[in-house]
């Protein structure tokens, strides 16, 4: 009983929000276009669209390298912090904590959306 409940109100809203786009949804993209018209090239066709989704794939491509050596420099001070470890003093220990406490944080946020916003379990 409590899943068709569910049901019929995730219907109910479902319905309002596509009364609410077709009511606003056009002046909401206009407003959205007109506020970003820095952003957009011309002429928007499919092909130009293309060329930037390349541009961007291949410009992220090339930034791996530069990424890839910032990894190792940070991974090399976190080194030598550890080898220095008892002249650490409590501010560092504090970051290094809120730091895990925010890793925590984001895990336990990934696993949520994973499970369908779910904070009970996986629906099966």
């Amino acid at each position: 009983m409590a899943l068709a409940s569910k049901l019929a109100q995730l219907q109910g809203k479902a319905c309002e929000a596509t009364r609410f786009v077709a009511r606003h949804g056009c002046a909401y993209q206009r407003a959205l276009v007109e506020k970003n018209k820095k952003y957009i090239v011309e002429p928007p066709t499919i092909e130009k669209c293309q060329e930037l989704s390349k541009q961007l794939f291949y410009t992220r491509l090339a930034s791996i390298p530069g990424r890839y050596e910032a990894f190792w420099k940070e991974l090399d001070q976190v080194k030598q912090l550890w080898r220095i470890r008892k002249d650490l003093n409590v501010e560092h220990a504090g970051i290094a904590a809120l730091f895990g406490i925010e890793l925590y944080a984001w895990l336990c946020a990934g696993e949520i959306v994973g499970r369908g916003f779910t904070l009970t379990g996986y629906h099966v």
